[in-house]
């Protein structure tokens, strides 16, 4: 039964970040963001995401406590969904499988791992429901976009899923139409940059973290023959080659910084190597997006700018100058992922949608990295 005094605490674990906030229907009561700095998660270095559970928790805890919230007095708990298997949009019950799923991390390690444990725990403590929303590993590419030219490499579905699913959705909202009858591009541009073509209420394909545009620090896509020489050359480890490449790539490994107000200040002041590779940094998200509306078949009822970037005007003067030909271009600066978490869990509370439980399949025998196939059942 719908109560409209229900609070909901959504948790969305970043790589140095913890956001978080308490939400009712109206809207978001309290939001905050806690920044753990370098030493502090030193101590987990070498470790599973997991590892932080406790630490983040009680970081959490103690800022509900300052703020007057009682952390049992919630009627769901949400986290951002993590690496999991590829799986359909919306609201899933986290439960013991998918805990299972991400302690193993058979897709990677990544702060997002943390986001249902820490909503589990939560809820454990209040007596609710976990929930995840849209998580990182939404799949509703087509059938085309799965082959990348080499079996040895298949292209697997994940990004930000979260926000651009959100943004998608507010800007059907405010042009009074569904977002099934439209056709989309969203550029969401953070630390990670994805570029995602939407048809049908679906993202039928989009570039992953591996691809696409270079960012803050990330590498996006590089000549394959160099980056194959690279990691023969012997200079880095595995561990090492993969930070070259997610982590240490991007503006940082031309500029030796992450931060993107830097780099306009620097340009500013008149420095031409920050302009250069700033304007290619745009360069390569226009072409990322000049791809998407090709998928699209150049039918395209408007392009979308949203996360961090979208804050600078000059990011955003250069990407309309590349890409008004295409289709109006309307900007959400930041992301709506904690709003879109509650969302997602009220839409359950209130029966407007039935929350969705993961099941895996084990692959057979000798087939380990087949694609595992997710079942999903409603709760």
């Amino acid at each position: 039964m719908r109560t409209e005094s229900s609070r909901v605490l959504v948790l969305n674990p970043g790589s140095t970040t913890t956001k978080f906030g308490v939400f009712s229907r109206g809207g978001a009561e309290w939001v905050s963001a806690l920044r753990h700095r370098d030493e502090e998660l030193e101590q987990f270095r070498g470790h599973s995401a997991l590892a932080q559970l406790e630490f983040r928790a009680g970081q959490i805890r103690r800022a509900l406590e300052d703020s007057g919230y009682d952390a049992k007095a919630f009627a769901a708990v949400a986290g951002r969904g993590g690496l999991l298997p590829p799986m359909a949009c919306g609201t899933y019950l986290v439960d013991e499988a998918m805990v299972e799923e991400l302690r193993l991390a058979r897709r990677g390690e990544h702060a997002s791992n943390l986001g249902a444990v820490l909503a589990l725990k939560f809820a454990r403590a209040a007596g609710v429901n976990a929930y995840i929303v849209d998580p990182v590993t939404v799949d509703e590419w087509q059938e085309c976009a799965r082959l990348s030219g080499s079996p040895l490499t298949p292209r697997w579905c994940y990004g930000h899923a979260l926000n651009t699913k959100a943004v998608a959705r507010r800007y059907a909202r405010e042009r009074g139409r569904r977002y099934e009858e439209l056709r989309l591009i969203v550029a969401h541009m953070g630390s990670g940059i994805t570029v995602s073509a939407h048809r049908g209420g679906r993202t039928i394909d989009s570039n992953t973290p591996e691809e696409g545009p270079f960012g803050p620090d990330r590498t996006g896509s590089v000549p394959v023959k160099g980056l194959i020489k690279a990691c023969f050359r012997g200079t880095f480890n595995e561990k090492q080659m993969d930070r070259q490449v997610f982590g240490e790539g991007g503006l940082f490994a031309y500029l030796g910084t992450r931060d993107l107000r830097e780099v306009e200040s620097r340009m500013d002041a008149g420095d031409g190597e920050a302009a250069r590779v700033f304007e290619a940094m745009v360069y390569q998200i226009a072409k990322e997006a000049g791809a998407m509306a090709a998928v699209l078949e150049g039918r395209v009822d408007a392009l979308l700018l949203t996360g961090g970037m979208a804050y600078s005007d000059r990011v955003v003067e250069r990407l309309r100058r590349h890409l008004e030909w295409i289709a109006p271009v309307t900007v959400y600066p930041g992301e709506d992922e904690l709003e879109a978490l509650a969302e997602g869990v009220f839409r359950v509370l209130d029966g407007e949608e039935a929350a969705k439980r993961m099941r895996a399949e084990r692959p057979e025998t000798g087939q380990e990295r087949k694609r595992l196939v997710i079942g999903l059942e409603e709760e």
